[in-house]
């Protein structure tokens, strides 16, 4: 897979070989598949980019979407086409818990966009950017689906709604005292607020 593909992220064969999924990952991984028919595995390609970016540090290497592609038998470039696609896969490095804060409608009525700027401030970054110590992402995201419980923001498997700066100082703290990347594939319903 070449360097045009990635953008930035150069493809290093060395590091290639050193990808692998965990025996659990890659049974789930064959679990996945084996829900659709011979020849349309590509199906679960989104579960499956879900696992590789819980498995490889929390973002997508080209070296990851390769190693996908080859669990599916199809091209990286297939890959690379849904990871790239889709806002809740990461194409570089991210902290462990990256806050997604939706921006759609019913979350910016709702003060989505003073969030934003509460989370700048108390973490010192802007949108797009990691705190220095690796622990905060923080992204913007159209339309997560919790309109009705506006505003709010997902930090891997778990939505946060009706935010207000006390919830997201708690929030801060809270997922700051536990010291752990957030992934799509945790179950974490008890630390949503």
């Amino acid at each position: 897979m070449g360097a045009e593909i990635h953008g930035t992220q150069k493809f290093n064969e060395s590091k290639r070989t050193e990808i692998k999924f965990s025996e659990e990952a890659m049974a789930t991984a064959k679990l996945l598949m084996s829900n659709y028919p011979q020849g349309k595995e590509k199906s679960a390609i989104i579960p499956i980019l879900h696992i590789a970016q819980a498995e490889f540090g929390g973002w997508l290497s080209p070296e990851a979407m390769d190693y996908v592609a080859e669990i599916l038998n199809i091209r990286p470039i297939e890959v690379f086409e849904v990871a790239s696609f889709y806002t809740m896969f990461h194409l570089k490095p991210v902290g462990k818990c990256v806050f997604e804060v939706c921006q759609t409608s019913s979350c910016w009525l709702n003060g989505a966009e003073d969030i934003v700027k509460h989370i700048e401030k108390k973490l010192g970054i802007r949108v797009g950017e990691t705190t220095a110590d690796g622990m905060f992402t923080l992204k913007v995201a159209e339309c997560l689906g919790s309109c009705g419980t506006a505003p709010m923001l997902q930090c891997g498997a778990s939505y946060h709604e009706n935010l207000t700066f006390e919830k997201v100082d708690r929030l801060i703290a809270d997922y700051r005292t536990e010291n752990k990347q957030k992934n799509y594939t945790d179950l974490d319903y008890k630390n949503t607020l």
